[in-house]
């Protein structure tokens, strides 16, 4: 009995990119406001991060003064939880749908893009695990650095102390630097910005340079807590005053009594 061939993939699978064009689906809105949240704000507060604990190279005065300046913007709270908090955790959610309804093809069709969707995945969902604990132990619970900015660079570097910590901290880096990187060119590619093959395969290198600059320096970070010697052992709260050497006076001299 004959029987037909399955159908060619197309050329948009082979890209492992497809475009978002309205009436697809009902879920059209939701996933361009994704694919907007994970570069405005989400991406932009990522790349203010990963610059502000660059900081913590210089010492932790000089990056609990960059804790400290954060926390004197005008409204902090009111930003923190309208373009950091509320985009967060809509992005990580709606993220994990797709993720849970999702297919990866690589055993079938072994191509970049389907490598690359399916990476942006995996570590979407480590970025998400690692964001949850870190927020958490970091924002909210131990010592409230909002209030006392000067305790932050020991703050972390006691989580750091941990080996387990470290590791996490180290894959995470990896982790969220590539999903932002590889998502910018999606986020590319799909909103129409980079058409052609040339155009996106030119944009992808430098999708990939700048991903790797923001590692680099997240992992330079890291390293400013553990393991460089000149900062080890900071203190409790690098604003406290230290207390001035104790200033030993000579003694008087005793003039003999005339005989």
């Amino acid at each position: 009995m004959a029987t037909s061939a399955p159908p060619a993939p197309s050329h948009a699978s082979e890209l492992g990119v497809l475009p978002l064009r309205p009436g697809v689906g009902h879920s059209f809105l939701w996933r361009k406001l994704h694919s907007l949240s994970g570069i405005v704000p989400i991406g932009a507060f990522l790349i203010e991060h990963i610059f502000s604990n660059f900081e913590a190279l210089n010492g932790p005065l000089a990056y609990g003064q960059q804790v400290k300046f954060l926390n004197s913007l005008p409204l902090v709270r009111v930003l923190e939880w309208v373009f950091i908090f509320i985009p967060l955790a809509f992005h990580a959610l709606y993220g994990v749908v797709i993720a849970v309804r999702g297919r990866a093809t690589v055993n079938i069709y072994p191509w970049a893009g389907n490598w690359g969707y399916l990476t942006q995945r995996i570590t979407g969902l480590i970025a998400f695990a690692y964001i949850v604990q870190h927020v958490w132990r970091q924002r909210f619970s131990g010592v409230m650095l909002p209030e006392h900015p000067g305790a932050s660079f020991h703050k972390v570097q006691v989580e750091l102390h941990n080996p387990w910590m470290l590791a996490i901290y180290i894959v995470a880096m990896i982790a969220t630097c590539w999903h932002f990187s590889y998502g910018i060119w999606l986020f590319a590619a799909k909103w129409g910005i980079t058409p052609g093959n040339r155009a996106r395969k030119r944009f992808g290198y430098i999708c990939a340079a700048f991903g790797s600059v923001l590692c680099i320096m997240g992992l330079a970070s890291i390293y400013a807590f553990v393991g460089n010697p000149k900062y080890a052992n900071a203190p409790d709260d690098a604003f406290a005053p230290t207390s001035p050497p104790a200033l030993t006076q000579p003694a008087p001299a005793v003039t003999p009594p005339a005989q």
